[in-house]
């Protein structure tokens, strides 16, 4: 029988023949994956056997990842903000840049927290995901407040437009025990003010809104890795400038997000100026910036509500 040094060598030269540009740590976590063990094990053991179900089940995978398709995909998981989340096909992978917005997020729920005394009684913060996904955004922030004391105040609300999307977000809060504070539900953008949603109600307006919404413009989805084409296109295709769904959700703000809330929207790096430009035309009144990612990218448009947001008509158009 091969050993695990010499099955790796194997899958890194497939692998870098097929195009992949990670050969190595996409081998390794795949071989891993194959054995059942951790990628940690693989590095350490180069000299062990590697039995024939083992290896069957590795080629298995280097023919699924050389044909295009997402290590997360083939291995079922991805790590997001220190939290493993279930994927599939039903959602797009979570991206490292998201856990910037969650980082804000954060930011902005701890310090609502802390401006005043919260005595027994005073209603849980309201948090919103929209466009969910596998849940990533939400459960990672109902795992590090938990872990901070904090989840007993907060409420989150993740909802996303696909069924199938919904139910993977589901079983990823169910999967880290926060499924009793993050309600899902299946709505185009934000669910209607008193459906109820799990365990929760959907309230008439949130503190903190975060939406990473599809934000690619239609002519460069075609464009992207073909790893991409086995995730849903609908996640990734924003129209025309890629900000279509997101001017959608910034029309429903002024009706949905309470006095002083925020909205943490993802955007792509060239989006800056034109999602500047959107808030002043929809939201006058709300304050504007642009966060970068660990890249230094712009990536995270923060949007401050006026202390009493007043709904508006949307813009014609």
């Amino acid at each position: 029988m091969a050993t695990i040094g010499e099955h790796l060598t194997a899958a890194v030269d497939r692998l870098r023949a097929s195009g992949s540009e990670s050969a190595r740590l996409d081998a390794e976590l795949l071989l891993a994956h194959a054995l059942g063990v951790e990628r940690t094990t693989v590095l350490a053991h180069p000299e062990a056997a590697v039995g024939p179900e083992a290896a069957a089940r590795l080629l298995d995978h280097l023919a699924r990842r050389a044909a295009g398709e997402p290590v997360a995909y083939i291995r079922g998981i991805k790590e997001f903000h220190g939290v493993a989340f279930a994927v599939d096909g039903r959602a797009l992978i979570p991206r490292p840049e998201t856990e910037v917005l969650v980082g804000l997020a954060l930011g902005a729920i701890g310090d609502r927290l802390a401006r005043a005394p919260r005595p027994p009684g005073t209603p849980p913060l309201a948090v919103a995901d929209v466009g969910t996904g596998s849940g990533a955004i939400a459960v990672a922030l109902a795992v590090v407040l938990r872990r901070r004391g904090m989840l007993g105040e907060v409420e989150i609300v993740a909802s996303d437009a696909s069924d199938e999307a919904a139910d993977l977000a589901r079983e990823n809060a169910v999967a880290q025990g926060v499924g009793d504070r993050v309600a899902v539900a299946t709505a185009d953008l934000l669910p209607p003010a008193g459906r109820p949603a799990g365990l929760l109600v959907v309230p008439a307006r949130f503190d903190v809104v975060c939406a990473n919404l599809p934000y690619i413009p239609s002519s460069v989805v075609p464009e992207l890795p073909v790893a991409a084409s086995f995730e849903p296109q609908a996640a990734l295709d924003g129209g025309p400038d890629g900000l279509g769904v997101i001017r959608r959700l910034l029309a429903v703000l002024p009706e949905r997000v309470a006095g002083a809330g925020v909205a943490l929207l993802e955007i792509g790096d060239d989006q800056g100026p034109a999602i500047r430009a959107a808030v002043a035309e929809r939201l006058p009144g709300w304050e504007v910036r642009v966060e970068p990612d660990l890249a230094g990218r712009p990536r995270v448009a923060v949007l401050g509500a006026p202390l009493d947001p007043v709904a508006l008509p949307a813009p014609a158009g």
